[in-house]
């Protein structure tokens, strides 16, 4: 007899925590996970909680009451669509299927096109928060259909994370716009580790000591740039390795992983012509990082600079001052950056997507949570939102105020040889936007030159095209 309110696939952490999150919150679970012991051994583990281990699919669906709820967590692509191929001939009209992975947003445009002529719903539901957010409440950015999302409510709104009371979750759009608005939100995750790691760097080769870096983040959280990241970042520094009695920071190797989101963020605007220079320095400093036998070679082959200078008048309190400024000023242009890239697809896409929403159920649960979220959502809400955060009055402030020193540690860097491309782009970003005129007169002219793609003229209506005849070059 079907008992339970909701079903999950895929017992990893993330599957298991979210499972025990679910029956905390006084539902009923069934379980279900290709390798059987490994359902059996969490079975086991969790004597006494409303859990049904199923040993097949058959199972598994059978002991689910109507309409069915299923979620989905497995390694996306492949993986994905093989779950939902075993489950189709034992689910039935107006069943429920949920994808919580890490899916590219046009695989759920097409799983969701799929499942609807099979008579089923499809949910793309992004789910930020890592282990602990799964456990005790992450951020949830659901996509799908408003009717399908009112089913879903009372579960998803009792497992999120909650912020001054509001569920860190709420309705998306139709189709894709769940998980594209979860990758956009790794994007931004990859440039705010990012400038982290740029502004450890430059502490580094001033001389400050892991226990100075320590006080640095942890004082830093205190105040406008409090932040989930930031508060971590605090705690590392102060982390001893129990094999050698090292720093930790010391034995790891530089070395940096990532998964595919922020790099489908990165070719994602490129498609839609949005500028991305944050995020694309970040996701570009990972690659660069994974070339680390070459770096090596390269280290003792090429120069740097000989003139290592951090000591030349300026303080360390002056230093963390103007590197404070500097990555408090390229976080805003990552997420005005970021975005700008949901405004253009949804927009697109017909989605009609909230950033002020947006931005709220980004304040709990997920990785880039953080005190400023609340400015953004202010900022978006507005009578007259701003085509672009930048221009938000809050954030126009800090940015005239902070580009000093911004400017500053970027020179800073350059001069020592430090690489800093997500700050260094972030502010170039703001450069151009801010210019009145910018060098792509010239470039027009050479397109001209050399392919006849003709240009407009300051001197005529927008929208009139000329050309020129240009000299011909000697063979």
């Amino acid at each position: 007899m079907a008992e339970s309110d909701f079903g999950l696939i895929g017992l990893a952490v993330m599957g298991q925590n979210l499972v025990l999150n679910v029956e905390s919150r006084g539902f009923t679970v069934s379980v279900y996970n290709r390798t059987t012991s490994t359902m059996e051994e969490f079975i086991a583990e969790n004597p006494g909680k409303k859990l049904v281990g199923c040993p097949s699919i058959e199972d598994f669906v059978a002991s689910l009451s109507r309409p069915r709820k299923v979620m989905i967590m497995v390694k996306a692509g492949g993986p994905v669509d093989k779950v939902i191929e075993s489950l189709l001939p034992h689910l039935e009209e107006g069943d429920i299927v949920i994808d919580g992975g890490n899916s590219l947003y046009t695989d759920t445009e097409r799983r969701d096109e799929w499942l609807t002529k099979e008579g089923l719903r499809f949910i793309g539901a992004g789910v930020s928060g890592g282990e602990e957010g799964a456990l005790k409440g992450p951020s949830i950015m659901p996509g799908g259909p408003e009717s399908t999302w009112e089913v879903m409510k009372p579960i998803f709104e009792a497992i999120s994370a909650k912020v001054d009371g509001e569920p860190c979750v709420t309705h998306i759009g139709k189709g894709g716009a769940g998980h594209f608005v979860k990758m956009v939100h790794n994007g931004i995750e990859y440039g705010d580790m990012q400038l982290i790691c740029e502004a450890y760097n430059i502490f580094k080769a001033a001389g400050f000591s892991h226990d100075e870096l320590a006080d640095i983040f942890a004082e830093w959280n205190n105040g406008d740039l409090e932040s989930f990241l930031i508060e971590i970042t605090s705690h590392i520094f102060k982390q001893k390795d129990p094999e050698t009695g090292k720093d930790i920071i010391d034995v790891i190797v530089d070395k940096a992983g990532q998964k595919g989101t922020g790099r489908w963020t990165v070719m994602g605007s490129v498609e839609q012509a949005v500028p991305f220079s944050t995020i694309a320095g970040s996701v570009e400093a990972r690659i660069i990082s994974s070339l680390r036998d070459q770096r090596k070679v390269a280290s003792g082959v090429l120069q740097g600079p000989s003139n290592w200078n951090f000591h030349l008048n300026i303080s360390k309190e002056e230093l963390v001052a103007k590197v404070r400024n500097a990555l408090y000023a390229s976080k805003i242009v990552s997420y005005a950056q970021g975005l700008d890239l949901i405004t253009k697809v949804g927009e697109d896409k017909g989605w009609n997507l909230n950033l002020g929403e947006i931005a709220k159920i980004w304040r709990g649960g997920c990785i880039i949570r953080a005190k400023f979220l609340n400015r953004i959502t202010e900022a978006y809400t507005a009578d007259t939102p701003p085509t672009n955060l930048m221009l938000a009055p809050f954030f126009t402030e800090i940015l005239n105020t902070g580009q000093q020193d911004w400017r500053e540690v970027v020179a800073l860097a350059a001069t020592n040889g430090i690489p800093v491309p997500s700050f260094g782009g972030s502010l170039s970003y703001y450069d151009a936007y801010r210019a009145e005129r910018l060098p792509a007169n010239l470039l027009q002219a050479q397109r001209d030159f050399f392919g006849a793609h003709t240009y407009e003229r300051l001197d005529k209506p927008e929208g009139e095209f000329f050309h020129t005849e240009w000299p011909e070059l000697l063979a």
